[in-house]
């Protein structure tokens, strides 16, 4: 994990999916927040307990089966409350069926949010702050949070690549609005920590990326 000030980031990979899981801490209260627990639960509140941190807060970037199924187990052991954005309750109430029916997987419970996020929002916890960025496109309701340098962009920006697009609610003109008029503009040196696989920059999705790269070239067409 990338070095940030005043902020102490811890990643671990769960599920069937493959998915990213973050935990955010502040060094000095050792009040945490968990991005997208998505599977295995017990692994999270382990890498936690290595941390020496308290998990205060779970925040999620969007509502997939492959984003939310450990968000019960942390809630049992934490009571922290969990936060999502509101244009995704559609998307979460589909969650345990598809868990059912995909994963084998009976009798999976997907917590209702204790409260939603939305553009320009902070969350919180003590000396911790989070900046909600809404990022539609992946889902209506995905969101990115960004604090001291890092982006945490859930399924919206990858390395070398965007999220999907063609599941329900997905929308590949949004997610590019997204991505050209939020995201690219943050700092350069910003590291990006996705959903899925490896952490990258601002700066090499600006100039790599090849759908960015097509998306400004088309704008910079219309101009």
């Amino acid at each position: 994990m990338p070095e940030i000030n005043e902020v102490e980031i811890r990643g671990i990979v769960v599920g069937l999916f493959q998915e990213n899981c973050y935990i955010v801490a502040s060094p000095k209260t050792k009040e945490a927040i968990v991005i997208d627990p998505g599977d295995e639960p017990e692994r999270v509140l382990e890498l936690a307990k290595d941390m020496g941190v308290n998990i205060k807060l779970i925040v999620n970037s969007h509502a997939h089966m492959d984003h939310i199924l450990g968000i019960q187990g942390i809630q049992e052991q934490t009571k922290a409350p969990f936060l999502l954005h509101a244009e995704d309750i559609p998307v979460l109430e589909g969650s345990s069926q598809r868990a059912s029916e995909w994963l084998q997987r009976r009798g999976v419970v997907v917590p209702s949010p204790s409260g939603y996020v939305a553009e320009g929002d902070t969350v919180s916890v003590e000396g911790l702050d989070l900046k909600v960025i809404h990022t539609p496109g992946h889902t209506p309701g995905s969101v990115s949070y960004y604090v001291n340098g890092a982006l945490f962009s859930g399924d919206t920006l990858f390395q070398g690549s965007i999220g999907r697009t063609d599941m329900p609610g997905g929308s590949y003109p949004q997610i590019m609005s997204s991505i050209i008029n939020k995201l690219i503009t943050l700092p350069d040196d910003t590291i990006v920590l996705p959903g899925h696989q490896l952490e990258t920059t601002i700066r090499d999705e600006k100039h790599m990326n090849p759908f960015v790269l097509e998306e400004l070239a088309r704008l910079r067409g219309r101009s």
